[in-house]
């Protein structure tokens, strides 16, 4: 794994945990999350499924279709994420890390995916 690879898969899934919790049980994340327009339940599964994804990505060191699956889940998520910010009418500073992750997320899809060959 290169090291380049490895590093941008290690913070992104550091990040993840972290915004996990935080969708988890911290009162801004709360509140950003009914200002999406998204409840409680979503706010949750949001948080565990980031939780989880990160897992996938850590394990994705060892076995790359784990790391393939998160990543390629974490593109979608983020992908979601960009058209909920644009659509209620985020500025573009306030959308692009979403953006941002989706690209690194495809990144890392395609890395793994390498891998797999």
């Amino acid at each position: 794994m290169p090291a380049f690879f490895f590093t941008v898969l290690i913070l992104n899934a550091l990040f993840f945990v972290f915004y996990g919790v935080q969708s988890l049980v911290s009162k801004w994340m709360i509140a950003e999350f009914k200002r999406f327009g998204l409840n409680d339940a979503q706010r949750r599964a949001t948080g565990v499924l980031q939780l989880l994804g990160a897992g996938g990505l850590f394990l994705g060191i060892s076995y790359p279709p784990a790391g393939a699956l998160a990543a390629a889940g974490f593109s979608v998520m983020m992908l979601v994420a960009f058209l909920v910010r644009l659509s209620i009418k985020d500025s573009v500073l306030l959308s692009l890390p979403s953006l941002v992750f989706l690209l690194i997320n495809l990144y890392l899809t395609a890395g793994f995916l390498a891998a797999l060959r």
